[in-house]
Formats: C-alpha cells, sequence, structure tokens
C-alpha cells in the first residue's frame, strides 16, 4: 500500500486544543474553520501558548448543525460564538510580523478570555474579506494565510514522530507538533525533500519544513512544560540556521475534500 491520510485535525482558536475530523474541506487559507479565531491581548497582539501555556487546556467544540463554537476551560463557564459572526467592532490585529484586520467578537467573549489568561484580553474573528499573504519568499501573490503562524497547512509523517520517539526516554504523541495533516506510509524524514503532493483530490506546494518551538514542549492535555522533544531533535534535527524541523508547511493549489484514508501522493 501507498502513503495515505492518516489523520486530519482542525484548530479552530489559535494555540487552543485542536479537533480530529475523519473528513475536510481544504480551503485557500487552509482547512475550513482553522485558526480563524483568535486571542489577542490588549494591544490586539496574538496571545499563544509559547506565552500562556494554559491555552492548552481550552477545549474546542465545532457544532455546525447549531453554526457555532463552543470553548471549555477548567473553572471557566462555557462559551459559545457563533460560526460566522455577523457584526461586531473592526480591529487591527498582529500576529507575528504581520497585521490584518479582524472583527472583535464581543464583550462576552472579551471578559471569558481575561478571566481566562488574568490580563485583559478579547477573542477576535478571521472573516473572508481579512487579506493575511504567506511570506512572499515561499508564496505566490495570491495564497493568503488565516491567524496560522505563516503557512495555511501543516503536515507531519507518523514515521518521523516514531525515529523521534524511539530517541526519547518517553514517547510523545502528534498532538505536540499540532498538524492539520498527518501521513502514514511513507518513510522517516522523507517530507524533507517534498515539493509538490497530492492530498486525495487537492494539490499542495511544500515550499518550506516547519521550524518547532517550545510549544512542542508542552504537554497538550495538562499545559505542562518540560524539555523535550526539543533537547532531543537539537541533536540530530538542528538546520544550518540554528533552529530544529519537524513537519512541512503546505499551500492549496486548489480547493477540495480529503478524508482519512485518501491516497497521498508526492509529485515533486
Amino acid at each position: 500500500m501507498g502513503a495515505v491520510i492518516g489523520a486530519l485535525f482542525v484548530y479552530p482558536v489559535k494555540s487552543c486544543r485542536g479537533i480530529p475530523l475523519r473528513k475536510a474541506d481544504v480551503e485557500a487559507r487552509g482547512l475550513r474553520h482553522d485558526r480563524r479565531w483568535m486571542i489577542v491581548d490588549a494591544g490586539g497582539t496574538v496571545v499563544t501558548q509559547r506565552g500562556e501555556p494554559r491555552l492548552a487546556l481550552v477545549d474546542v467544540e465545532l457544532d455546525e448543525g447549531r453554526g457555532t463554537l463552543l470553548l471549555r476551560a477548567p473553572g471557566q463557564t462555557e462559551l459559545r460564538l457563533a460560526l460566522a459572526p455577523g457584526s461586531g467592532v473592526k480591529t487591527r490585529v498582529r500576529v507575528w510580523s504581520s497585521e490584518v484586520e479582524a472583527l472583535d467578537v464581543g464583550e462576552e467573549a472579551a471578559r471569558w478570555a481575561t478571566a481566562l489568561l488574568g490580563a485583559p484580553s478579547s477573542i477576535v474573528f478571521m472573516s473572508d474579506e481579512a487579506d493575511r499573504s504567506v511570506p512572499p519568499r515561499y508564496g505566490q501573490p495570491t495564497d493568503r494565510v488565516s491567524f496560522a503562524d505563516a503557512f495555511p497547512l501543516l503536515l507531519a509523517t507518523r514515521a518521523s514522530l516514531d525515529d523521534l520517539n524511539a530517541r526519547l526516554e518517553a514517547p510523545l504523541p502528534m498532538n505536540r507538533f499540532r498538524p492539520n495533516v498527518v501521513v502514514d506510509g511513507c518513510r522517516a524524514w522523507e517530507e524533507d525533500r517534498w515539493r509538490r503532493a497530492r492530498l486525495g483530490e487537492v494539490a499542495v506546494r511544500l515550499p518550506k519544513l516547519c521550524d518547532r518551538c517550545v510549544v512542542t514542549t508542552t504537554d497538550q492535555l495538562t499545559g505542562e512544560r518540560g524539555a523535550e522533544p526539543l533537547r532531543t531533535m537539537a541533536t540530530f534535527r538542528r538546520m544550518e540556521d540554528g533552529k530544529v524541523y519537524f513537519g512541512a508547511n503546505a499551500i492549496p493549489d486548489g480547493r477540495g475534500h480529503i478524508s482519512v484514508g485518501d491516497p497521498f501522493t508526492v509529485l515533486d
């Protein structure tokens, strides 16, 4: 058997828990609903697990039938947001080096985020009209991205995780790396050489491997932080730029539907 899509994950709220899927719609900005919501501080700057590992404790549920997004966190009341906010205050927010227009989803959400983090915060939504480009060095002028760090999709392979885990004292789950697509049936680190591939019916470009940060050392169930896997990855996955890499960033070349079990084909 050839390589296949082994798992799919969507992360509606940036840096909060992901949701496993059996099938997904691929859009220009990535998987439908992926990282379209984001928590920002009082100055409109993104808040992530890098500085607030407790975001790993925020459970997210999509309710397509009711058109809502449900957020739960320890000690917090449930927060229900509209999947397609129809009103709100437009605001400029910052995601690392880029600024983009977003929609503040309201006072109730702001109180919820503020109580969670213990500092003035709010939740914003990226509408379809928002214009955030993929870094020009790696994308085409028409490529767009959500509130993800820089690219619409992140691919990882089961074989690479297995190879990494064989080097660790205690194995780690794939959720440490927060991929959208997990590929089964290929060799470890084979993704280092991929340039173009097909996920089921959707062609993607893979312009850059994914350099990893402290989020990978955060237990996605408890929010506790340790030294692995960065300590071990530094011994064999450190590149010339001094960064360590796991997984590959991807940009869709069209829209389509993908499912777990769909073939994964390397085109280049």
